[in-house]
C-alpha cells in the first residue's frame, strides 16, 4: 500500500499495539490476559506493519523467521511445565518463589514457571500466526 497517511499512522500503531501486547503477557497469570492474547495482539503488530510497508520489509524486521520463532516457544512452554517435575508434582504445575516474602500479598514480586510458560505460548502464536500470515501473502 501506498498511501503515506496509513505507512505514518502504522508506524506509531505498531508500537502502541507491542506495548499491549507486553502488557497483557505480563499481566495475564494474575488476571485475564496471557501469552494467546499477547501473541495474538503481536502478531496483529506484524501484520500491520507487514500491510503498511510490505511483507519483505515485514520480515526483515523480524529478523527471525516465524516457524524459529514459534519452535522456541514451544520449547520454552515446555521446559517451564518439566520444571514442577524437580519438586515432585505433577507436569505443567506452577511453581512460585515469592521475593520478599511468602505469599502473594506479602511479596514484592514473585519468579514463577507460568509466567514462563506464558512466555512460551506467547512466541508459539506469535510464530504460527506470522507463518500464516506470510504464507498469505506470498501467494497473492
Amino acid at each position: 500500500m501506498n498511501s503515506i497517511i496509513f505507512t505514518a499512522g502504522a508506524r506509531i500503531l505498531v508500537a502502541l499495539l507491542f506495548v499491549f501486547s507486553l502488557f497483557m503477557l505480563l499481566r495475564g497469570h494474575h488476571l485475564p490476559g496471557g501469552g494467546f492474547i499477547g501473541g495474538l495482539i503481536g502478531a496483529v503488530a506484524f501484520i500491520v506493519y507487514s500491510l503498511a510497508r510490505g511483507p519483505a520489509e515485514a520480515k526483515a524486521a523480524l529478523r527471525l523467521s516465524p516457524e524459529g520463532i514459534g519452535m522456541v516457544g514451544l520449547g520454552i512452554a515446555l521446559a517451564a511445565g518439566m520444571v514442577s517435575i524437580f519438586f515432585g508434582a505433577p507436569l505443567f504445575t506452577g511453581q512460585w518463589y515469592w521475593v520478599g516474602g511468602d505469599s502473594y500479598e506479602t511479596a514484592l514480586f514473585s519468579i514463577n514457571s507460568v509466567l514462563v510458560f506464558d512466555i512460551g505460548v506467547y512466541l508459539v502464536v506469535l510464530g504460527g500466526i506470522l507463518s500464516l500470515a506470510f504464507a498469505f501473502e506470498e501467494e497473492t
